[in-house]
């Protein structure tokens, strides 16, 4: 496999003073239409409306800055109306409609990543408005759009045609949006920064999962996801995932060093990551990160909801579980150097700390 790895930003794709929507393109970013994984980000600023749409891929939603109001309207049921903040993920499986909104003074921004193996462009969302000069509405004749609605031909027109802005729009600080309902987040959305942790190294990091267990509906979108945090100066055991799965890492903050190896044992990938950078390990490559001094933490979608990982160091190591003689004739060493490697990271799993 000859694909570019390299940790990418994404580029705008519209918007303006109302918020802006990004993209990373699979021509920039090739692993995205290999592994059929598309990625997005949406800012909206005080007022901004993302207007309603649906999309041709399944997604997991992470809302990295700000609090805002997510509407998400099942098929055939009702609008499930929800207040989010950072760290929230939110699973959006095929079909559903979504609009977004931001009322406060600070940005509201949202990672959207997911799978587009079913999507019209490999690589990359396709969404498709409601409203607005692109809204699936516009592209009808007057006659069905008043025949569907039940309206006079002078109000279709109206209502299709008076919307001039794309995607995003300002509402005005006289109108009233819905209010969320507390009981509507309840299994549409986990809050990855206050759930309990899956793996808690003390100087090391720590994982929260996103699993069917916590958050039922990603087995529909059938994406897995994790928080990863990383502590200053740690490493993040090389490791890869075990059941055919790819796993797409967006740097939420801070910043560190990756390495990838594949095939044939070829270092793929040797570079610096920071926050807002995007990048793909392909399907049974092994990664490891070390943390610079401010820490490191990432998003990452995994292409299967209940994914699992082997290690090759600390103590869940499978070199571990390997028989001494085996080790020794695989490696070509002494009996004293197997041991030596057997007997260290015996307390250390994922996370290893920095060194004293």
């Amino acid at each position: 496999m000859n694909l570019d790895l390299t940790p990418k930003l994404p580029k705008k794709i519209y918007g303006g003073d109302a918020g802006s929507y990004h993209a990373w393109s699979p021509s920039e970013l090739p692993m995205l239409r290999e592994g059929n994984i598309g990625a997005s980000k949406l800012g909206l600023e005080k007022n901004g409306l993302a207007l309603p749409c649906y999309s041709d891929s399944s997604k997991v939603a992470y809302v990295l800055q700000g609090n805002g109001v997510a509407g998400i309207i099942l098929p055939e049921k009702e609008e499930k109306c929800i207040a989010i903040k950072k760290g929230d993920a939110i699973a959006l499986p095929f079909g559903v409609v979504t609009w977004w909104y931001n009322k406060e003074d600070t940005e509201l921004v949202v990672l959207f990543l997911g799978d587009t193996s079913k999507a019209h462009k490999p690589g990359e969302f396709t969404e498709f408005f409601l409203a607005g000069p692109k809204g699936m509405y516009s592209g009808f004749t007057t006659e069905f759009v008043s025949r569907a609605w039940d309206l006079d031909e002078n109000s279709v027109k109206s209502l299709v045609g008076k919307q001039s802005g794309h995607g995003i729009v300002k509402v005005g600080a006289n109108v009233k949006m819905p209010e969320p309902k507390k009981e509507h987040r309840d299994g549409m959305a986990l809050n990855c920064e206050e759930a309990p942790l899956d793996v808690d190294i003390k100087d090391g990091g720590r994982v929260v999962l996103l699993n069917t267990k916590n958050l039922p509906l990603v087995g529909e979108i059938g994406l897995g996801a994790d928080l990863v945090r990383l502590d200053g100066k740690a490493m993040c055991s090389p490791g890869f995932s075990c059941d055919s799965a790819l796993q797409v890492t967006y740097v939420v903050r801070g910043s560190g060093r990756v390495q990838v190896v594949g095939a044939d044992g070829k270092r793929v990938l040797e570079t610096t990551i920071k926050a807002g950078n995007l990048f793909i390990v392909p399907r049974f490559f092994v990664v490891s990160k070390i943390a610079d001094p401010d820490g490191l933490a990432w998003f990452s979608i995994i292409t299967t909801p209940n994914p699992i990982f082997t290690n090759l160091a600390g103590k869940t190591s499978v070199l571990k579980a390997i028989s001494p003689a085996v080790l020794e004739a695989s490696f070509n060493v002494e009996p004293d150097l197997e041991k030596a490697l057997r007997s260290k990271r015996m307390s250390d799993a994922v996370f290893f700390p920095p060194p004293n």
